[in-house]
């Protein structure tokens, strides 16, 4: 299937492919996760069990009569209802699951289980771990360096997430080689060079030890004047997972704030800033749309165009960022965003089949090193602008 931005639209009807492995293994086992996790009632339960043997064997199908946005879905989806989740695209199949799954479980409906996000557990469970404490911690010794380490480690702690112990550990006149070698695109200075004490926007991933990092860099960039100011884009409502939301956001402020030394001063300073405006949390509807940021509405395109640099983070933002579709990986990172309103840079760690804007000689090094691994195993990260 090829579509007007270029490179063929990625489906998961390709056994053992890694997006047929998030339909067929990942999808299931997730229902089930989320069904151990609450005490769900008959209905739920059922409900689940329904969308587990659907979406694995079955058709799509609309949403309920009594869904308020199923005009919207309708609409989205209506060239793909009654055909096998396999065998549309990749990104709206995964979107509409996750769809599928709150409506599973009641979160938009009224009654007990509205507004209960079906994934809270798990993002809590992994803000509060040992390995939680030590990353906020090593903020103590980083708040020692001179502000240009501090601030290569902060992005390079909001690159890698839960890996963000690695950024933090830079040490002065010294990067963490092991870091750079799994970059496979480095603008990192290019992006640095975009912070010239104006708006950012930061397009939210995951919750959790991933979201915590993002909120660290938005504070030394507004303690150190680097942006005046700054708009953290979350989801709506609960997504893929470990997307972040505002009551995820209140969530990671609560760990800061609660914490000691350097952590716990970001915390207040980042709680400061959002009551007097220089940070704000917006969650557009769009951001849950199984949809590139190609179709993104005007309302959005403003947003995104009254910044100095738009921040996409993480590899859903990404695939929507360039569209989920295989072209060449040599293809200029550009291309594929040249319709973005503005200044853009991708903070990604890899875990899905899209890439751009790779060198040929890297791509090489890579093939021939671990095959096609390298692209969905999240062993590598990439920085990539367009400004």
């Amino acid at each position: 299937m090829l579509g007007r931005y270029g490179g063929r639209v990625i489906l998961s009807n390709e056994p053992g492919s890694f997006p047929w492995s998030v339909l067929a293994e990942r999808h299931p086992a997730l229902i089930r996760k989320v069904r151990d996790a609450f005490p769900y009632g008959p209905d739920q339960r059922r409900a689940l069990d329904a969308l587990l043997k659907n979406s694995t064997e079955g058709v799509i199908e609309p949403l309920g009569a009594r869904a308020a946005d199923r005009a919207q879905w309708d609409a989205w989806g209506r060239a793909y209802f009654g055909r096998s989740w396999f065998d549309v695209p990749f990104l709206w199949a995964e979107s509409y699951f996750y769809r599928q799954l709150l409506e599973a479980v009641g979160y938009f409906a009224p009654g007990p289980w509205q507004g209960i996000d079906p994934f809270r557990p798990f993002k809590l469970a992994e803000i509060d771990t040992a390995e939680a404490d030590e990353e906020l911690a090593a903020l103590d010794e980083l708040a020692r360096q001179p502000v240009e380490v501090q601030e290569e480690a902060l992005l390079h702690g909001s690159l890698w997430g839960n890996r963000a112990d690695l950024g933090f550990r830079l040490s002065a006149g010294e990067g963490d080689a092991s870091v750079d070698s799994q970059l496979v695109a480095n603008d990192v200075e290019m992006l640095r060079s975009l912070f010239t004490g104006g708006a950012l926007c930061l397009v939210a991933d995951n919750a959790g030890r991933e979201l915590i990092p993002d909120l660290l860099l938005i504070d030394h960039l507004l303690l150190h004047h680097r942006v005046g100011r700054a708009v953290l884009h979350v989801k709506p409502y609960p997504y893929y997972i470990s997307d972040a939301t505002t009551a995820d956001v209140i969530d990671a402020l609560r760990r800061l704030t609660a914490a000691k030394g350097a952590a716990a001063d970001s915390g207040h300073r980042l709680w400061s800033a959002m009551t007097d405006g220089r940070l704000t949390v917006r969650a557009h509807s769009f951001s849950c749309a199984p949809l590139p940021y190609a179709d993104m509405p005007d309302d959005l395109r403003q947003d995104f165009a009254a910044a100095d640099v738009t921040i996409m983070k993480g590899d859903l933002n990404y695939r929507r960022l360039v569209g989920d579709r295989l072209r060449p990986a040599t293809t200029p990172f550009a291309v594929p965003t040249a319709y973005f309103p503005g200044p853009v840079a991708a903070l990604r760690t890899l875990k899905s089949d899209v890439i751009v804007g790779l060198e040929a000689r890297t791509e090489a090094a890579l093939v021939a090193a671990e095959d096609q691994r390298w692209r969905t195993s999240g062993t590598h990260a990439l920085i990539q602008v367009r400004p």
